[in-house]
């Protein structure tokens, strides 16, 4: 009488054998703990791991958002100041380029790569072969022979000898296609961004999950003990 019985049933509320005997069946605690227990430790540990891989993209695509957002004020502050073109005229040893002179420069300069096309055209204030290949263009100014090397994020000044007189990066054009891509090349095309942003999603939402979960118990309990 009283002795509460086996296979999770409480003793029966009314005489033992008597008709109208009801009978309450209870959940076993330990084992929900335990099951609760398990997956709120699986998504500690993705969480973790989560946060570790998409670190680096976080930062990556919060500098660029940011940059984005207030671009005409950051972009003076890391861009390199323009080298004074006008120099070509006064560079001693100038001499007239041709378009041969022009195809050798480009051969030169890429090697094994083919010259699609050879236009003429004005570039900065001058008239100049333009040679398009794979990599990018070569642009060889006329009247002087300097030439200028020109890629998606960055424009190469040389001398007629070859020598490297400045350096330009398209800081824009990086930044912007790195916050799009997550990556400068287009080998990949938009995978790496989506794939961060899918796991940045997880993220979220598994930390939601720890930070509500324990909250939610502690809740529950509190108004549990009221009744």
């Amino acid at each position: 009488m009283g002795r509460r019985p086996r296979f999770g049933y409480a003793a029966p509320l009314g005489k033992p054998g008597g008709f109208g005997t009801e009978w309450r069946q209870e959940g076993n605690p330990d084992m929900a703990g335990a099951s609760k227990g398990r997956v709120l430790r699986l998504l500690r540990t993705v969480h973790s791991w989560l946060g570790i891989v998409i670190f680096p993209w976080i930062v990556a695509i919060g500098a660029t958002g940011f940059y984005l957002n207030h671009e005409r004020a950051i972009l003076p502050l890391i861009a390199a100041a323009d080298y004074d073109e006008s120099r070509f005229e006064r560079w001693p040893g100038a001499a007239p380029a041709g378009r041969e002179a022009a195809v050798a420069v480009a051969a030169a300069v890429w090697p094994g790569e083919t010259v699609s096309e050879v236009l003429e055209r004005t570039y900065h204030g001058r008239p100049v072969f333009e040679l398009v290949m794979p990599p990018g263009r070569v642009i060889v100014v006329k009247p002087t022979g300097h030439y200028f090397v020109k890629t998606a994020y960055t424009r190469r000044t040389y001398a007629p000898d070859g020598t490297l007189l400045h350096r330009k990066v398209y800081w824009d054009t990086v930044l912007k296609r790195f916050h799009v891509r997550g990556w400068l090349g287009r080998g990949l095309g938009t995978w790496l961004a989506d794939l961060t942003s899918l796991a940045m999603v997880l993220f979220g939402a598994t930390g939601l999950v720890l930070f509500l979960t324990p909250r939610l118990g502690r809740m529950r309990r509190a108004l549990g003990g009221r009744r």
